[in-house]
């Protein structure tokens, strides 16, 4: 579930951030999740060799936050070996996060900042590929429907999951 909170520094700027992240889909939400991530970490990275300890807590602890909640939100139950797999990613970022955190330590940092943008540079190739893979089904099953009418719903009663599905992440507005 990700959690917005409303920053009291700020007036109610966050508007366009809420209705934005409430009228994204799953695969938007979770590209969020991950710009997010790579942003703190880069504006930490830039703080902890500025000297400004500070700033690089409060940066390091929210990406911190966004990689616990991508954790946390999987849903195991449609895609048990690809959580798994993900959430042992996720840890290793988050343990090198407390640790660039705690130790002051780029290394560790740029470690972490390097997985979180090869995953989302796998998201974002994964989500290409779906998108392609959908186009595909509805042109296949325009040209298959004799219906004439415009009509191509395709009823069954099987809701059909991805392990796309398993990784997206729930959303929860607090302000």
């Amino acid at each position: 579930m990700l959690l917005i909170m409303q920053n009291k520094n700020q007036p109610t700027s966050n508007e366009y951030l809420k209705t934005k992240v409430l009228t994204a889909s799953p695969e938007e939400l979770q590209m969020m999740l991950y710009d997010g991530a790579i942003r703190f970490c880069e504006q930490a990275r830039q703080a902890l060799l500025d000297q400004d300890i500070e700033k690089s807590f409060h940066l390091l602890t929210r990406a911190e936050s966004i990689i616990m909640e991508m954790c946390t939100a999987m849903r195991e139950e449609i895609a048990p070996e690809t959580c798994a797999q993900m959430r042992g990613l996720y840890i290793f970022c988050y343990e090198k996060l407390v640790t660039a955190n705690m130790k002051k330590d780029i290394d560790a940092l740029d470690e972490a900042l390097k997985v979180i943008r090869h995953m989302r540079e796998t998201w974002t190739m994964l989500i290409k590929k779906l998108k392609e893979e959908q186009s595909q089904k509805h042109l296949a099953n325009e040209n298959n429907d004799p219906d004439t009418t415009g009509d191509h719903s395709i009823s069954s009663d099987k809701t059909e999951c991805s392990p796309l599905d398993a990784i997206g992440s729930h959303i929860s507005v607090q302000g």
